[in-house]
């Protein structure tokens, strides 16, 4: 069975049995506030889906209901084609959703493996296994090509932005995890970093994780994504393969939701979001 991609009549299809992440008609309202409204979103396995919209278009509050930090509304979400609920980060980590917020969540103070395995230590004769979390840190890293940390005992302090990110996305590896959501992960960093990590969410995909990007850099946008989905003052507008599109459409997308202006593709005026 195949299904249009989301947002554009006619455009290419997507295979019900690769599509990872089903959301229907999400909704989050924050008392009077519409945040997300009706979001239907498709998102296969071993794809780098690029989420972008402007400030306010409700990305961040799409990314937290995914992630159990915040429940629907409405709407359903589907796992694997099955429905779910997810009400914690816990649950979402038990299926296999990991996120990496702006912030990476890493303790400075602690050193790579120690971070990778927090909250998940092994034990060996109910002592911490160091030896096996070390030799296994140091492969996760290897496999995803992060070639540039010197040692895995150096502190998290101590390393650059694009570091920093590799062991954030290294640890979402590590659990499993079968979709990894990054918020911003190219924001604040160097050429070059920018550079490793976008490379890092190709090594992803390539190992068949899917990816949910968001991004204001359309830049990094259009160099590692297969899919693009734009949201505009709570609502989808529209979502399809990125090569549907061109920097000019992307932003006249952003910018006001539809091609002639401030409206909503499915008609009426978009509603005021809440969140990024």
């Amino acid at each position: 069975m195949t299904v249009v991609a989301e947002g554009r009549p006619g455009g290419a299809t997507v295979a019900e049995g690769d599509l990872l992440l089903q959301l229907r008609g999400i909704s989050k309202n924050f008392g009077a506030v519409e945040a997300l409204r009706h979001v239907d979103l498709d998102i296969p396995a071993g794809k780098v889906t690029a989420l972008v919209g402007d400030n306010g278009a409700g990305k961040s509050t799409l990314i937290k209901t995914v992630a159990g930090i915040w429940a629907p509304t409405s709407g359903e979400i589907r796992w694997k084609g099955t429905p779910v609920t997810i009400r914690t980060p816990r649950e979402a980590d038990a299926l296999g959703i990991a996120t990496v917020y702006q912030d990476l969540a890493l303790c400075d103070n602690l050193d790579i493996v120690q971070n990778m395995y927090l909250g998940h230590e092994l034990l060996s004769h109910r002592l911490l296994d160091e030896t096996q979390m070390e030799l296994s840190a140091k492969q996760t890293l290897a496999d995803l090509s992060v070639t540039t940390v010197q040692s895995v005992r150096q502190p998290v302090g101590s390393l650059s932005g694009g570091q920093r990110q590799s062991v954030a996305v290294a640890r979402a590896v590590m659990r499993d995890a079968q979709l990894v959501i990054m918020d911003e992960p190219t924001a604040a960093l160097g050429v070059s970093q920018t550079a490793q990590v976008l490379d890092l969410i190709k090594r992803l995909a390539e190992r068949g994780i899917a990816v949910i990007v968001i991004s204001h850099n359309l830049s990094d946008v259009f160099a590692v994504a297969d899919r693009l989905a734009v949201l505009y003052l709570g609502r989808l507008v529209e979502a399809g393969p990125i090569d549907a599109y061109d920097t000019q459409r992307a932003v006249e997308l952003i910018t006001t939701g539809s091609k002639n202006g401030g409206v909503s593709p499915n008609g009426g005026d978009a509603v005021s979001g809440a969140g990024a």
